[in-house]
């Protein structure tokens, strides 16, 4: 069980003026006004806009390099009746992306399909087999989501056959780019745009956005579409902010009330139907089952899922789908086992500041899972490999504060090529260059991560009673979502808890503790689950008073009952 450093805010002298300010005029909480002060909203038109996000505050399109060009070549494209190809990388932001660019266009011109890589032949990113089969079916344009950025032989060789490339990307681009028509990447040094913090699958309705405006088509027609950007900016956890959030909230109120007949689908066997979803969902339910077509075969059944007419065929294909989840996770659970009792016996022997492990035998498909439940586990900055020939594939997972793009970049003579951002990467290298890879990412991380970065950090809000929880708060908390990086779900405190004397350990494995507590300032009994920290039922049980951390949630076998979930117990 991992216990956190708590870092909890602190109020400036102005802040708290600006709180009182803000509380009066919009009528809330000092709670609720102070936790707008810190995301930096200090006005009431501020506020309004960010309990309410309008589709109307979204960037114009053509502020993104390249777009007018982009959009040029796409009008050529259909006047001339050439056959357009949609490409996007085997996760969900790509295929979300594909699903999008395609069903958009397919609307007002019939010669186009879609392609995903296969991960396990062609692997990351534009391929030779890809461009081939284009020109095989004489594709004249390809449209790439989410990845493309880095891919300068391929396209130059896609050139070569007659074949042009338009890149939606977001992913951090070097400093030469690729022979593309046009290069849509709010990432570009040379772009001014000012959000730079779309999905890949946000760069594509960005284009799309551009085209409906350049072609007299109602902006009405790319609501619908909002739905699949929620999804993969939840999934991609891209920061859900600014022009994010406008799009995850009319995204989310889409799937809720009118999901499109393949989300429905998923929805179903998510087990979500009839239920309030949230971003929470995306992360946890339903991007995994997305995602698992990619990582087990090949992630173009995800696209025929999304792009999918029929409800039974969308079922089946869901049914599908949620097999090849069943798979992952049996592999993904194996290999996170293998990989834990490798890391726990070099922590023995030397306690190195990150993580780097490879095994011939793991996965290409669920490396980049196993890197993530590692650095969670750890609290380093990891880096998985799995061999492929004469060359070794890994994905790399950063803690906070901790830049692995970076430190990948810092053995760039080793790769063979490498993309990503700040927190994840993904890279190949040949396998004869492990062992001097290994040893220079772990010097890089030995040089950069201060002690600052060496335990892992909750940060908490706000210091709270008992007697503040009530089912106002409750709701006023969830006019903040949706939630995700850059706009967390509020995180509170409360001391000196007691367990009232029916807490008990729960779960299949008795992992779980569904606690009932007191505090001193209160009558009231609060009901909270603190799920995987059964270790801290002896100490609770024993009438000591603890500390807690927690979210406040609604209970879901209860509706409308308030419920803590409890991130963190200090004794």
């Amino acid at each position: 069980m991992m216990h956190f450093k708590w870092d909890i805010a602190q109020t400036s002298d102005e802040q708290k003026r600006q709180t009182a300010e803000l509380a009066e005029k919009l009528n809330i909480s000092p709670i609720l006004a102070k936790l707008l002060i810190r995301r930096g909203i200090t006005t009431e038109s501020a506020a309004k806009r960010f309990f309410k996000p309008q589709l109307n505050d979204l960037l114009n399109p053509f502020l993104l390099k390249d777009m007018d060009m982009a959009v040029d070549r796409l009008n050529d494209a259909i006047g001339r009746k050439e056959r357009i190809m949609v490409y996007g990388d085997y996760d969900v932001d790509g295929c979300t992306a594909v699903a999008l660019i395609y069903l958009f266009i397919q609307q007002f011109y019939g010669n186009i399909d879609y392609y995903i890589p296969d991960r396990y032949e062609e692997g990351y990113g534009v391929s030779r087999k890809g461009i081939d089969y284009a020109k095989e079916q004489g594709v004249k344009l390809i449209i790439i989501l989410d990845c493309g950025i880095k891919a300068h032989e391929e396209i130059a060789y896609a050139k070569s056959l007659g074949i042009d490339f338009i890149i939606c990307d977001h992913h951090v681009p070097d400093d030469v780019l690729p022979p593309a028509i046009a290069i849509l990447n709010p990432k570009r040094p040379d772009d001014t745009y000012p959000f730079k913090h779309l999905s890949g699958c946000g760069v594509g309705f960005k284009f799309m956005q551009a085209f409906a405006k350049n072609n007299g088509i109602p902006f009405s027609k790319l609501i619908p579409l909002l739905d699949l950007c929620a999804i993969s900016i939840a999934a991609d956890l891209v920061q859900v902010t600014d022009e994010n959030r406008i799009m995850a909230y009319h995204g989310l109120k889409h799937i809720n009330q009118t999901p499109s007949t393949g989300i429905k689908a998923i929805l179903d066997i998510c087990g979500l139907t009839d239920r309030e979803v949230t971003m929470s969902d995306i992360v946890f339910k339903i991007g995994p089952r997305l995602n698992a077509s990619g990582r087990m075969e090949n992630g173009r059944k995800t696209v025929d899922l999304l792009v999918q007419k029929d409800a039974d065929t969308a079922l089946a294909l869901a049914k599908h789908i949620n097999e090849y989840n069943e798979q992952r996770k049996d592999i993904d659970k194996h290999t996170t086992e293998e990989a834990n009792s490798i890391v726990e016996k070099l922590q023995k022997q030397h306690n190195t500041n990150s993580i780097v492990l490879c095994d011939e035998n793991w996965s290409k498909g669920v490396i980049g899972i196993v890197a993530s439940r590692l650095t969670e586990m750890y609290f380093k900055p990891t880096v998985v490999l799995t061999r492929d020939g004469q060359f070794a594939t890994g994905s790399a997972r950063a803690i906070a504060g901790f830049d692995v793009y970076m430190a990948i970049k810092s053995c760039r003579d080793l790769l063979i090529n490498f993309g990503g951002h700040t927190y994840a990467c993904g890279m190949t290298i040949r396998w004869s260059d492990v062992d001097e890879f290994t040893r220079r990412f772990r010097e890089y991380a030995d040089n950069h991560i201060t002690g600052t970065y060496t335990e892992p950090t909750l940060f908490v809000d706000e210091e709270i009673d008992f007697h503040d929880i009530n089912k106002r708060l409750f709701h006023d908390l969830r006019r903040f979502s949706p939630f995700g990086p850059g706009n967390t779900k509020p995180m509170f405190a409360t001391r000196n808890v007691f367990d009232f004397g029916t807490s008990k350990v729960v779960g299949r494995s008795q992992e779980h503790i569904k606690l009932e507590l007191v505090d001193s300032k209160s009558p009231a009994v609060m009901n909270g689950i603190a799920f995987g920290q059964s270790a801290a039922a002896r100490l609770i049980k024993s009438r000591r008073s603890f500390d807690i951390a927690y979210t406040i949630e609604e209970n879901v076998y209860k509706r409308g009952n308030i419920q803590l979930q409890i991130e963190d117990i200090h004794f």
